[in-house]
């Protein structure tokens, strides 16, 4: 069988997230959804995605061939579920197609057919569908502990070093390679889990559920609340809650963030601090790109969402629900605006465009500090965006 996991309006509604990247490689919990679902296929997935990304991440199209929302957190039952899809046959929850199951011809003329036959599942099934962007952090506790047990199963941990402190009967478990001295890890809430080559310092203070992925590093004395996902390739020290971390993404200095999303390629300058509650405990309002408006969340406490390649200045100050683009560039005093255009430079004093061959040059060096190529392909994604963010046109 072969899997392709597919975007649909969702995407819209998660940029910045999604410009740089389809909706199934987003990361929550432990893994990107997409690494959730190849996990439980025991397959590998390709992507249905808008043209200007199908470079980088190319359909493969078989004879047979099952589409799969990317947007939906696999379970073993809706596994099961799709795995008995029948040809033109759907499986729809909610009037949310979550899976197709199509012929490569019909599949080359329309993607995603509405007329097909339906298997549908109650609408009281339990299902995680990230559908904006403060979504992946509200969602983070149940998806750490869905995929600590995916990880782990019939699995043994590295021994934690006798300088540590553990707290609590829940489960910790230490990849291979990686350093944990003396700090304390509460578990009672949730489980804590640490990646290959990962390094936790001296003093760190962490409560699950919390994640930090491979090859990534908590400074000194860090403080950090669960549910906290720190993805691959990452410095993250200061005060941290409810935060997820993409990958290669640095926060390594003092500073508070909390009910945030951090892309990848980005970072913060020492003693960056976002507020996550108003003053007056109002429901949090954040900037939605289809509509071109602050909308609702529902939250009461939603902090900052970065997208991909921007950076910040010492001393940055975030209000709550402030959406920042791609590849901005953020310093000054005071509170920055509520939403920052991609390919932005400046504060509070005003903004310009960000010199596209100067943030270029920027994204080159960063990629060979980590011995990664930025190739043409990824050139070619920011140019698109960095034009569509001028001209106003639709994403």
């Amino acid at each position: 069988m072969n899997y392709i996991l597919f975007d649909d309006y969702a995407r819209n509604h998660l940029l910045p997230l999604t410009f740089t990247r389809p909706v199934a490689d987003i990361r929550i919990g432990i893994f990107t959804i997409r690494e959730k679902w190849e996990r439980l296929l025991k397959a590998k997935t390709s992507t249905l995605t808008v043209s200007y990304l199908t470079t980088k991440f190319p359909i493969k199209m078989e004879k047979d061939n099952v589409l799969i929302n990317g947007s939906v957190i696999p379970t073993k039952k809706l596994v099961k579920m799709i795995s008995q899809l029948q040809e033109d046959e759907s499986l729809v929850w909610d009037d949310k197609i979550i899976a197709q199951r199509v012929n490569k011809s019909k599949l080359d003329a329309s993607p995603i057919v509405q007329d097909k036959k339906i298997m549908r599942l109650d609408k009281q099934e339990t299902l995680i569908k990230i559908d904006f962007p403060w979504e992946i952090f509200s969602n983070n506790n149940k998806a750490i502990i869905s995929d600590f047990k995916l990880a782990t199963k019939h699995r043994e941990s590295q021994k934690p070093d006798c300088s540590n402190t553990i707290l609590g009967k829940g489960k910790l478990f230490i990849e291979k390679g990686a350093r944990v001295n003396s700090s304390t890890f509460n578990t009672e809430k949730g489980p804590i889990y640490i990646g290959k080559d990962a390094e936790v310092m001296e003093g760190s203070m962490i409560r699950g559920p919390f994640v930090l992925g491979n090859n990534s590093v908590v400074k000194m004395g860090a403080k950090i609340y669960g549910p906290t996902t720190i993805g691959p390739h990452c410095k993250v020290g200061g005060e941290l809650n409810n935060v997820v971390f993409f990958g290669y993404s640095n926060k390594a200095h003092d500073g508070f963030l909390g009910n945030t999303v951090i892309g990848e390629w980005c970072n913060l300058g020492a003693d960056t601090n976002n507020s996550n509650l108003k003053n007056t405990y109002d429901e949090v309002r954040i900037w939605n790109y289809p509509n071109k408006t602050f909308i609702p969340t529902g939250l009461q406490f939603c902090g900052l969402i970065m997208g991909d390649h921007s950076k910040c200045g010492i001393n940055t100050m975030f209000n709550t629900g402030t959406v920042v683009g791609v590849s901005a560039n953020i310093f000054g005093p005071g509170f920055q605006r509520n939403f920052i255009p991609s390919f932005s430079w400046g504060g509070t004093s005003g903004m310009k465009p960000y010199n596209f061959d100067k943030a270029m040059l920027v994204a080159s060096t960063v990629y060979k500090r980590r011995d990664l190529d930025f190739t043409d392909v990824d050139v070619k994604i920011l140019q698109h965006i960095a034009d569509i963010s001028t001209t106003n046109k639709k994403h």
